[in-house]
């Protein structure tokens, strides 16, 4: 058994937004020099509601308030990834193995412009909407099952 496998998994929620034309909202890492896009996510904070905190998420990473969406669903269950070898103790202080994740569909109902990346601590370097399908193609290797299960979850409800 490595170190890692005694470390806790880090509570997230994710949200998978999804415009009126049925497309997903992808941002790209701004933090990562590849062609890494992937949905807004974020740490759920001690003692925060996981609702809640997908709520807070969303406008910290694109700028939206809770009366530009729709909440649609909740995932059934968490999802789980390991972050691989190579970034395992070199990122959030080493204290977490990987992330447990609550996932919401969101309709959005505001216009493009009500967007904005760079509302808080900017993630994303820039944004698009993308076909649901499309999803597990643009996020990191490690990050892809993950993905593949939301969309399985939510793409016959956008």
């Amino acid at each position: 058994m490595s170190d890692t496998e005694d470390l806790p998994y880090r509570p997230c929620a994710g949200i998978m937004l999804a415009n009126r034309a049925g497309l997903v909202f992808v941002g790209q890492r701004i933090d990562n020099p590849g062609d890494a896009w992937q949905m807004p996510q974020g740490g759920i904070d001690e003692g925060e509601d996981p609702e809640v905190a997908a709520f807070r998420e969303l406008g910290e990473e694109t700028g939206l308030l809770p009366d530009h969406v729709d909440l649609l669903a909740r995932s059934r269950e968490e999802y789980f990834y390991d972050l691989p070898p190579e970034l395992q103790g070199n990122i959030w202080g080493g204290r977490w193995r990987g992330q447990r994740q609550w996932w919401f569909l969101m309709r959005f109902k505001g216009e493009d412009s009500d967007i904005n990346i760079d509302a808080h601590h900017p993630e994303f370097s820039r944004w698009k909407w993308a076909e649901a399908q499309e999803l597990p193609k643009l996020i990191v290797p490690f990050k892809r099952r993950i993905y593949e299960g939301v969309v399985a979850e939510f793409g016959p409800l956008i």
